[in-house]
């Protein structure tokens, strides 16, 4: 019976309007697996040895010092992306931003200083004002985040993720992509999420349309505090919609769905389902929440501004690793340093990365103005806006169980922006639609938030 029915919904569908039998663009992109290879633990492990020897890298130390501190080591970040853009023929464009933070803002500022992000920005070839992004954090802090003078090495949080940004910048430069790919060193993150601020401030008073950041924080322990051992599990936190939406979006979703359907999680769906095409001995976890409970980090001020975006981390956590003075007490060491990281998966974490920001980046641009008809008929229709991007070879219409997290059925579709699914009904799931280039790389699914409003 069961086999049955699924025929029959295969024929409902097979009648539907739209060219359903079309040639589809491959479903694997070789490139992917030649990126994988090309992460070096080696060269990620060198990059963390020189950030923790730098001593502290707290937001308010020494910048002046070509050895030690916060200073030191954005000159050393960006000496490393202009090395990258050097050997590439310039593709890469490397230049600071910057804002002033005082101590009359309060909190954790014990001077005013500047907060220096370091950017590079590999230029798309067809869309170059969309960016896909990879962060990582430069500061670190000792047990008092006041204290900037103590040393703080820093060398999972965030080395790791700091290290894993600049090694992806080296693998994904050797590429051209569609779309913009920015590699990001974010300061003043342990005193407040002041880098991610100002650099999404910069964002939209410039106009960039980010795609999605992907913010690496801690990505190179495997020991947690709880006594387990992981070097496959990783998490992918992100939060279910938009922050910024409208009060009217808001109302509709209690009547329409979709409480887990933003823009971030579209992202993290999409980073769990490359991983699992691409590096199947991994295991992402999708964390249905904005970050760790009751914490924060760099990716949320550009979800604050509804941007994409999504924090990628290890799964154990060693909180005896995190915000502690180096010492030891009763046989417990304490302290983030170089000896608590794991080199390789670092690597296979930044693997993760890089092959999400090379299918986005060398992805279509994604549906505009998805809508969604079929109350109270044994159909389901969805309608987007038509691409004139000669580099869309189609789209896939997803649908899912409304308790799934995963999209797991699709039809892919070309020559048309509307699309009907019979004898699917509304009512039941969750529906989505993503353009497909013809390499075969797909965009974010959008989720239809609109209904089609038709004359009678």
């Amino acid at each position: 019976m069961k086999k049955l029915l699924t025929i029959t919904l295969l024929s409902l569908v097979c009648l539907s309007e739209g060219n359903l039998f079309a040639q589809a663009p491959p479903a694997i992109d070789p490139r992917m697996y030649e990126i994988v290879r090309n992460v070096s633990a080696e060269r990620i492990e060198a990059d963390i040895r020189t950030l923790a020897g730098f001593g502290t890298r707290n937001t308010f130390s020494d910048t002046v010092s070509d050895t030690r501190g916060i200073g030191a080591a954005r000159r050393w970040i960006k000496a490393e992306f202009d090395k990258i853009s050097e050997e590439c023929g310039g593709c890469l464009e490397v230049f600071y931003q910057k804002d002033l933070v005082t101590t009359e803002m309060g909190g954790r500022v014990p001077h005013d200083a500047y907060i220096v992000n370091v950017v590079a920005v590999l230029r798309g070839t067809d869309n170059p004002n969309n960016y896909v992004m990879m962060s990582g954090d430069i500061d670190s802090r000792a047990s008092n985040t006041m204290d900037f003078e103590t040393d703080a090495p820093g060398a999972n949080d965030n080395a790791s993720g700091m290290a894993g940004t600049i090694e992806a910048a080296r693998v994904l430069s050797k590429y051209n992509f569609k779309n913009s790919v920015a590699f990001v060193g974010l300061s003043g993150e342990e005193q407040g999420l002041f880098g991610g601020a100002g650099l999404a401030k910069y964002a939209q008073e410039n106009g960039w349309n980010i795609i999605g950041i992907l913010n690496n924080d801690m990505i190179g322990n495997i020991e947690g505090v709880d006594g387990v051992i992981d070097n496959r599990s990783f998490r992918i936190f992100s939060e279910p919609t938009p922050a910024n939406e409208t009060d009217r979006e808001r109302a509709s979703r209690r009547f329409t769905g979709g409480e887990v359907d933003g823009n971030s999680r579209q992202l993290a769906r999409y980073i769990h389902k490359q991983v699992q095409t691409y590096m199947p001995e991994m295991n992402p976890m999708m964390i249905y929440r904005l970050d760790r409970f009751g914490r924060g980090g760099h990716h949320r001020p550009f979800n604050d501004l509804g941007f994409a975006g999504v924090r990628i981390m290890e799964a154990h956590e060693n909180y005896n690793r995190q915000h502690q003075n180096i010492r030891e007490e009763n046989g417990i060491k304490y302290g983030d340093v170089v000896e608590g990281v794991n080199f390789e998966y670092a690597a296979k974490l930044t693997a993760v990365n890089a092959i999400s920001l090379a299918g986005l980046g060398w992805a279509p641009p994604a549906p505009d103005e998805v809508r969604i008809g079929g109350a109270v008929r044994p159909s389901t229709t969805l309608q987007w806006s038509p691409s004139n991007d000669p580099g869309v070879a189609g789209y896939k219409i997803y649908w899912r169980l409304t308790t799934s997290p995963t999209w797991d059925n699709f039809v892919y579709v070309t020559d048309t922006n509307e699309y009907t699914l019979e004898g699917i009904v509304i009512d039941n799931y969750y529906f989505g639609v993503a353009a497909v280039g013809i390499d075969g790389n797909e965009s974010t699914v959008v989720f239809p938030y609109q209904q089609i409003r038709r004359g009678r």
